[in-house]
Formats: structure tokens, C-alpha cells, sequence
């Protein structure tokens, strides 16, 4: 099968070329397509998704959930341990693991639960999981114990894995589900202080620097752990972190009454929003992830107090940060390639596969849930209209999406 490109645009090296007109071979035995004043990426790579399998397949499946990577343009993607079984014995992490030999369709790389049901009480079996996963979280839960979280880095040290950490003092969340705001305070929601985010954080940063533990962090929303983690790089700690989509381009003044804005950290300020921004063009804020978090649709059908947390985000991530932050110069296209590609290989050691997707930025589309390939449609961009459409994804020499 031959793809054939026509003045189209590469990201190589962290450029963007000039047109030019090229072909590729890949082994798949596929019809030869097309394509003309197109982009061609690297193939993304997300750190942050939940796949749901096994034990909540009714949310998402490794299925479902890899072919709606593949629409978005990933063929790497890092599924978090809130699971059941939870990922924190080889045996356990074995049935996710089978799951997703038999169903992705592209590479999943799973995390690894910290402690014992990711229950914050005793490590998990750190040593014989490290050779199975990317490295160890807690996700959805923050580990609360400061001596834990010592012993925990001590060990992955020495493991020479990292530590992807879900900073949340549960302590100072108080029933909280929005941020803690102007909007919370109008319509009489219960807020998500955001020191429940920094302080853990500011934890984290001193043990990191005791222990030398290479560390990461999940979904930072807020500009004092921007700030906090722009110190600490001056530093010279082993520290890195993510922020989503939903962070740079949303804040409380978008919120509505609606499950599908509820999400963990919360939308926050349009100053936090702005930190953010500012990170990833300083090189405080390293990458992007989506943070993926599918929900049954009587889960998110309940408002802000009752859905449950999280918004999906593999078919929307591009083409939202494209139109949001490229288009009106916010953010150089090459950097936002390098947030989605380079960056979270290097960091997490995931190998540059030669994978690409192929994207056409011009042709304006309104993001319509109905049509995600995820069996989660909760987005708090339905209804958006957006450029930035991935229009063939490959994977190991297969095509693994093609726009119709």
C-alpha cells in the first residue's frame, strides 16, 4: 500500500517543513490514498488514559477505547490502574494485560498501581511489577501518607521506574466537585480548594529531592503548581508533568450546568488557565495528555453535583488545542506536535516507532459525540466547531484509521 502526498507539510526533528510532494510504503495491503496540502505528524503518544478493562468494560473497552486513539491520532497511550482487579500484583496486572494483546489496536503501555488497591495503605509489588509497566500511580487517588510516599519513591529509586502521582490532599477537597470560585459561589456548589492540588505537590517536590526519584506529575491545573514546579526544575529535580486540553482551552467561566464539565482537578481560574499556557511555552509544563476518562451515559447525565468525574478526550485532543491555541498564535504548531509526540516518548522511555498520522487543518468540523468511536461521549467541546482532523492513523505498518 502506497500513500501519496501532494505540497504536504512533515514535523521532523521539531520542524515543520516546507510543502513537498512525497510517497510512503507500508506493508498494510490496503487501497493507495491520496493526500494533498495535508500535515503529517509522528503518531501521538498520551500518558494519561483509562481504558476501563478489566472490570468497568461497560464504560470503555481496550476496544473501544485503542480505536478511538487511533481516530485521534495516538498509537501510544498509557492506561491508568484504576481498575478491578487493580494492577497491583504481576497476577492481576497478567488479565490486563491479556485484554490487551487480544483487543488494541494500537500500543498500550499500562501503569501500575503504587499500593494495595491503589488504597494508600501498603505498597503494591513494586519489584515483580516494574518488568510489566511504564511505571507506578495511584491515579483517581492521591497517596495521603507522607511516609508512604517516601518508602514508595525509595523503591522505584531503586527500580529505576518513575512515579506518575494524582496530587490530591483529600483532606482539603471537603465535598468539593468544582473549583472553589466565583462560579461555585454563585450557584451554590461545593469548591475544590486549589491548594487540595499544590500542597501534595510541594510534598512530593521535597521527597523527590530527598530521594532522587525520577517523578511526574498527573493533570496540573492550577498556577501555583506551575509555579512550584518551575522551582523546582531550577532546581535541578527529576520532575516533570502534564497538563489536558480541557485545562488550556476551558476555565470556571465556561462551566455549565452539565456532567460533561465535571472533571478531577477541576476547570479552574482564567489566571490558572493562563499559568498553564505560559508553562508549556517556558518549558514548565513538558507535555499533554488527555486524561481520557470515560463514563457511562447515566453517569454524566446527573449535572456538576451527581456525574461522576471525567470527560473524554483521544478524538478531540488535537483539533481542539489546534483551533484553540495554534490557529489564533498562541502556541507554534511544531511546539504542540512536540507536546503530543517527543516529549512523553523521551520522558516515559517509550521507543519512536515511525508510526504517523495525517491531519488536514483546514476543513472546519463540529465535534459530535455521537460519532466517537470511545463509548464515552461526555466532552466538554460537543457541539464545538474545530479544524484539525486526523484523517489516516498507522501503527506498526498498519492503518489503523481512515477517514471515510
Amino acid at each position: 500500500m502506497k500513500l501519496y502526498f501532494v505540497n504536504c507539510r512533515r514535523y521532523v526533528n521539531g520542524r515543520i517543513e516546507l510543502p513537498a510532494s512525497f510517497e510512503f510504503d507500508i506493508p498494510d495491503n490496503g487501497e493507495d490514498k491520496y493526500f494533498t496540502d495535508k500535515f503529517i505528524f509522528p503518531a501521538f503518544c498520551d500518558v494519561h488514559v483509562h481504558l476501563r478493562e478489566p472490570g468497568f468494560s461497560y464504560k470503555e473497552t481496550v476496544a473501544s477505547g485503542t480505536a478511538a486513539a487511533a481516530r485521534g491520532g495516538f498509537t501510544d497511550v498509557c492506561t491508568m490502574p484504576n481498575l478491578s482487579p487493580v494492577p497491583d500484583s504481576a497476577a492481576h496486572m497478567k488479565q490486563q494485560l491479556d485484554i490487551i494483546k487480544r483487543d488494541a489496536r494500537v500500543r498500550v503501555h499500562p501503569f501500575a498501581a503504587l499500593t494495595v488497591g491503589e488504597k494508600g495503605q501498603e505498597p503494591a509489588a513494586l519489584e515483580e511489577l516494574a518488568p510489566l509497566c511504564i511505571g507506578f500511580s495511584d491515579d483517581g487517588k492521591g497517596v495521603q501518607s507522607r511516609s508512604l510516599m517516601l518508602e514508595l519513591m525509595q523503591r522505584v529509586k531503586k527500580l529505576g521506574s518513575i512515579i506518575s502521582a494524582h496530587c490530591e490532599d483529600e483532606a482539603l477537597v471537603q465535598g468539593g466537585y468544582i473549583n472553589k470560585g466565583a462560579y461555585a459561589l454563585a450557584h451554590g456548589h461545593a469548591g475544590i480548594s486549589a491548594q487540595s492540588e499544590w500542597r501534595p505537590i510541594a510534598r512530593d517536590l521535597e521527597l523527590a529531592a530527598q530521594t532522587g526519584c525520577k517523578y511526574h506529575v498527573c493533570h496540573v491545573s492550577c498556577r501555583e503548581s506551575v509555579e512550584l514546579l518551575r522551582r523546582a526544575k531550577a532546581a535541578g529535580l527529576d520532575v516533570t508533568c502534564e497538563t489536558a486540553p480541557h485545562y488550556l482551552l476551558l476555565d470556571e467561566g465556561s462551566l455549565r450546568e452539565d456532567g460533561r464539565f465535571k472533571m478531577n482537578p477541576p476547570l479552574r481560574t482564567r489566571e490558572d488557565r493562563t499559568a498553564l499556557i505560559d508553562g508549556l511555552l517556558d518549558g514548565t509544563v513538558d507535555m499533554i495528555a488527555t486524561d481520557h476518562a470515560p463514563h457511562a451515559p447515566q453517569e454524566k447525565s446527573r449535572g456538576l453535583k451527581d456525574s461522576l468525574m471525567g470527560v473524554t478526550g483521544l478524538e478531540t485532543a488535537f483539533a481542539a488545542l489546534y483551533t484553540g491555541l495554534v490557529k489564533p498564535g498562541i502556541l507554534p504548531l511544531e511546539k504542540l506536535v512536540y507536546l503530543m509526540t517527543d516529549a512523553p516518548r523521551e520522558r516515559f522511555g517509550i521507543e519512536k516507532s515511525g508510526d504517523i498520522c495525517v491531519f488536514d487543518t483546514q476543513m472546519p468540523f463540529e465535534v459530535r459525540p455521537e460519532e466517537f468511536l470511545s463509548m464515552g461521549k461526555s466532552t466538554p467541546f460537543a457541539g464545538k466547531t474545530v479544524q484539525g482532523k486526523c484523517l489516516i492513523t498507522v501503527c506498526g505498518g498498519k492503518t489503523v484509521w481512515t477517514e471515510n
